[in-house]
Order: structure tokens, then C-alpha cells, then sequence
């Protein structure tokens, strides 16, 4: 599969995308107006906290180490010059905001991983980043490019303190079967702005999981489009908000093909004042898209109160020759059946509430596909219980 700048700008003058939610893009960066918290995409995060990301920030020096695991047969190293510039766009990413054209034209260097056809990575590829600087405003620029019938597990691991501006962009070959796992386990002060597209080949499964814990400001799109019929794309998604936290998700599954499949489960938790997650849900099936199965579901689950959960599931639909088509959105506070079942067996209220929390995010962990993922977010949902949950059994 080849793509190239070019070849993207000129299909969209052929079928331009249609959705109010994903304004026409441009790789242009003064085709784009910095936002001003107005506009549809934007009137739910926190521009005033993004310390000029969204905007005109400049990008600094990198203060964000990278390291990285290197599988045999694997291509993974930081590029520049023209093989930088030849990867902008091998996703179809077009942007549509200021800051992720600002960052395909300004960042001078790419990570790129390369995954050759017919290869199967016996083991998780790993990228470690690590910010040591909060206050430097920095940009990335990541791509990912799987072979034909490749097989292979990307870990992107975000900790420390940073301000981050990232566009991360896949590319899927036919028939490839490729996972992509984003962890946001920021410190408290890092604010985190990421887009994330893919394109999937004909006949190839993509899955991409997002997970944010950390972070004072996290907000990211992952979007995906399809380069034939036949391409399954799995989007997951669990995040735990505290106190003053804002993390933010939206998905875009953009069924431009034919016999297409999507599938988004995001679950999020919050709890402590001023904590606020933003979960949005879009599907935009086409005319030429027959055929196509999706499906979109977000729940949210209220722990405290002084919280606000927003879900906002959408679905534009072109033609009414799909297999299926649909979406959900629940946010609650605990069930008082589940509880008081528990209590009436003799565990405490705290413990009952626990246990319920754990069987909400339990399924969607299991479903990462990496056991030693798994078992970390476990604990990680355990530590974020403590900070409330289990401090007011203990008290």
C-alpha cells in the first residue's frame, strides 16, 4: 500500500468527507484558525489549559525521552530529511485542526516503525516516553507501517511530566492483523494532545486501545478509515478521572469502503471534584460503504460527586444498505442492586463498591489482548480506588 500526500489531497477532491463533527482538513497550517473554545469540535476541552498547543506554541527542544524494544526482523529508529516528509499522511490524515497540521509541517523528524509483509512479531514492540520537562512545549510525530499479512503489537507507554502536541499515524496492509495500545499514565501536571489515524487494508484487523489514567489535560482522537472492503477495525477505551482532571476521547470511524466492520467500547470512571471526561463517538457511513457492520458504545461510572461525565454518540448514515448500525451511552452511579447483594453477603459498602468497579473495567481489560498490560491496569484501577474507594473504608 502507498500513500502519499498527494495522492490523498487528490481523492479528496474525488469524495470529500461529509461530517459536521470533521471539518474539511488541509495540510495547510493557515487554512486552519486557531480555535476559540466556540466550535463543535472544541467547545468541551479546556483551551486555557493546553498552554498554546491548540495554537501557535512553539515547539521547543525534545524534553520527552524515547526508547524502545527492537524485535528481529523490526524497523524502529527516528528518521529525517525526505524520508520524514515522505511519511507524512501514510494513515489518509488530512488534518483538520491547527495543531496536527503545525506538527506534520514543523516537526523535522519522525519515529518510524516498520513492519515488513509476511512478518509476525513474535513479541510486544515497546515505545517508552518519558517526559522530564513540563514546562517545555514540545511536538512528535510517530508512524507506524504494517506489511501485507504482517502480525504484530505496538505499546506506545507515556509517563512523566510533559507538554506534548503527538500525531501518531498507521498504516495497515491487506490482511494485516495489528494492535495498537496507547497508555496516558502521566504525572499530575502533563498535558497531552494526540491525534491517532489509521488506515486498514482490505481484508486486514486493526485494534487500537486507548488508555488515560494521568495527566492534569489528555485529549485524543483515534480515527480510522478503510483502503478496501473487508478491513475490521476494534477501537477500546478506558480512562479513571480524579479530581480536577480533564481527559478527553473522540473517535471517527469513517466506513469508505465496502463490507467494512467497526466496533468502539470505551468505559471510563471518575471521582473527586472538577474531575471531567469527554467521551464522543463518531461513524460516518458512506454511499459506497454497503454492507458495513458498526457499532458504538460508551459507559461512564459516576463515583463521587462534583463530577461531569459528557457522552456523545453519533452516526451519519449515506445509505440503507448495511448489515447493522448502532450505539449506546449510559453514565450512572452505582447500581444499588449490585450493591446492596453484595452488603446483604457481608462485605462492607466500600468493598461492595470496589468490586463493582473492578467488574466494569474487567471485560474491557481482558479484551487489550497483552497479559502483562492487563495485570498493570488492574493495579492501576486498584491505585485509583485508593485515592477515594478504599481511603474512606479504611477511615
Amino acid at each position: 500500500m502507498t500513500v502519499t500526500t498527494d495522492s490523498v489531497r487528490s481523492a479528496l477532491e474525488v469524495d470529500k468527507v461529509e461530517s459536521h463533527l470533521h471539518p474539511a482538513g488541509s495540510f495547510e497550517v493557515a487554512d486552519h484558525e486557531a480555535p476559540t473554545g466556540r466550535e463543535e469540535i472544541w467547545r468541551f476541552t479546556p483551551l486555557k489549559r493546553l498552554k498554546g498547543l491548540h495554537a501557535d506554541a512553539e515547539f521547543m527542544r525534545s524534553a520527552t525521552s524515547c526508547t524502545w524494544n527492537t524485535p528481529a526482523g523490526v524497523r524502529i529508529e527516528g528518521v529525517s530529511g525526505d524520508e520524514a516528509r515522505s511519511l507524512r499522511g501514510i494513515s489518509g490524515l488530512v488534518p483538520n485542526t491547527r495543531w496536527a497540521a503545525r506538527v506534520l509541517a514543523e516537526v523535522p523528524s519522525s519515529l518510524l516503525i516498520d513492519v515488513p509483509a509476511d512478518t509476525e512479531v513474535a513479541e510486544p514492540i515497546v515505545v517508552d516516553l518519558d517526559g522530564e520537562d513540563v514546562s517545555v512545549t514540545e511536538a512528535g510525530h510517530v508512524a507506524m507501517r504494517f506489511g501485507a499479512h504482517s502480525k504484530a503489537i505496538v505499546v506506545l507507554n507515556h509517563t512523566g511530566s510533559s507538554t506534548i502536541a503527538a500525531v501518531v499515524e498507521i498504516a495497515v496492509g491487506d490482511g494485516a492483523d495489528v494492535s495498537v495500545v496507547s497508555i496516558q499514565d502521566w504525572a499530575d501536571d502533563a498535558v497531552h494532545l494526540s491525534h491517532h489515524q489509521a488506515r486498514v487494508g482490505r481484508d486486514a484487523t486493526y485494534k487500537h486501545a486507548a488508555i488515560s489514567f494521568g495527566g492534569d489535560v489528555v485529549r485524543m482522537d483515534a480515527n480510522v478509515t478503510y483502503d478496501g472492503p473487508g478491513g475490521s477495525a476494534e477501537l477500546l477505551g478506558l480512562y479513571f478521572a480524579d479530581a480536577g482532571q480533564h481527559i478527553e476521547h473522540r473517535i471517527f470511524a469513517d466506513h469508505n469502503a465496502p463490507r467494512t466492520k467497526s466496533h468502539a467500547v470505551y468505559k471510563g470512571a471518575l471521582q473527586g471534584e472538577k474531575a471531567h471526561t469527554v467521551w464522543v463517538g463518531n461513524v460516518l457511513i458512506r454511499k459506497v460503504a454497503e454492507g458495513i457492520e458498526t457499532y458504538e458504545e460508551n459507559r461512564n461510572l459516576v463515583l463521587t460527586d462534583g463530577c461531569q461525565a459528557d457522552s456523545i454518540p453519533n452516526l451519519e448514515i449515506e445509505t440503507g444498505e448495511i448489515e447493522g448500525a448502532g450505539h449506546a451511552s449510559a453514565t450512572a452511579r452505582f447500581d444499588d442492586e449490585q450493591l446492596f447483594y453484595l452488603q446483604s453477603r457481608g462485605i462492607s459498602e466500600q468493598e461492595a463498591q470496589r468490586l463493582v468497579v473492578h467488574g466494569f473495567f474487567n471485560d474491557l481489560i481482558r479484551q487489550v489482548g497483552v497479559p502483562s498490560i492487563e495485570d498493570r491496569l488492574m493495579k492501576t484501577v486498584e491505585a485509583e480506588l485508593a485515592k477515594n474507594v478504599l481511603r474512606e473504608d479504611a477511615s
